[in-house]
C-alpha cells in the first residue's frame, strides 16, 4: 500500500512538478528518485544542480520525511556544506502526509534558489539553517556571498556531464544530430539566439509538441538520406 501511495504521488507530479525541476525514479528502489533543478533567474541563474530523493521504509506515516542530498555542490544557507542535504525539517517540522507530498518537497527545493532575504525568518528557524557561514555572509556581505553562489553556479555547470554510478538521470554531451535537431528548431519557430521568439513585441513563448519534434526530426533523416 505505501509503495502504491508514492507510486500515485510520482504519477501526480507529471502535471504539477515545479518548473525546472525533474524526477526520475531509480531502477531498483522504489522510494529512491534521482533529479535536477535547472535555475532561470536569481542569483543561481544557470546553476544545475543535481540531487537523491530518498523516502523512508514507512514514508506516508506521520513524522517520516524524505531526505534531499545534492550530489552537486551548492552554496546555500539551506544546504549542509559537508553532506549537501536540504533542510526539509526547518519548513516541514512534522510531515504529515494528508498534507505533505513530493510536490511539495520539490516546490521547497526550488524555493531555496530564489530566496531574496532572510528578514521575515524566525530567529529559531534561522539557527537552524544547516550552513551557518552562508547564512552570516548573506547577512553581512551580499557581494562576497554572490561570489560564492556564482563559484558554485559554475562547479554545476562543469561537473554536469559527471553521472552518478546507477543515477537514472544522466548528461551527455552535445553530438552533430543535437546541434542540427536545435538550428532547426530555432528557425522553425523564429527563436532568436537568447533563446527567446523573435518578432517585434512577440512575448509568447510557442509551446512545442512531441509532433513538431518527431517532425524536424523526419526532415534531418530525409536530408541524410539524399547526402
Amino acid at each position: 500500500m505505501r509503495d502504491y501511495k508514492l507510486s500515485i504521488e510520482y504519477k501526480h507530479l507529471k502535471q504539477h512538478c515545479p518548473g525546472g525541476v525533474y524526477l526520475v525514479p531509480s531502477y531498483d528502489d522504489l522510494r529512491l528518485f534521482h533529479g535536477v533543478i535547472f535555475v532561470r533567474r536569481g542569483l543561481f541563474t544557470n546553476g544545475i544542480f543535481k540531487f537523491t530523493l530518498q523516502c523512508p521504509p514507512k514514508y506516508n506515516d506521520i513524522g517520516t520525511h524524505p531526505k534531499v542530498v545534492f550530489s552537486s555542490y551548492v552554496y546555500s544557507p539551506h544546504v549542509h556544506s559537508d553532506t549537501g542535504e536540504m533542510d526539509i525539517h526547518i519548513s516541514y517540522k512534522e510531515w504529515d502526509p494528508t498534507k505533505h507530498f513530493l510536490v511539495s518537497i520539490l516546490t521547497y527545493l526550488k524555493r531555496i534558489f530564489y530566496v531574496k532575504d532572510y528578514k521575515d525568518m524566525p530567529d529559531e528557524d534561522k539557527q537552524l539553517l544547516p550552513n551557518q557561514e552562508a547564512l552570516e555572509l548573506f547577512l553581512s556581505d551580499r557581494d562576497a556571498y554572490k561570489r560564492r553562489v556564482d563559484h558554485c553556479v559554475t562547479e554545476s555547470q562543469k561537473s554536469v556531464f559527471l553521472n552518478d554510478p546507477g543515477c537514472t538521470l544522466n548528461f551527455t554531451e552535445e553530438e552533430d544530430c543535437h546541434k542540427v535537431l536545435r538550428d532547426m528548431m530555432k528557425e522553425k519557430f523564429n527563436v532568436n539566439n537568447s533563446g527567446t521568439p523573435g518578432g517585434e513585441e512577440n512575448d509568447i513563448t510557442k509551446i512545442v509538441t512531441r509532433e513538431d519534434t518527431l517532425d524536424i526530426i523526419q526532415q534531418i533523416e530525409e536530408q541524410q538520406g539524399k547526402s
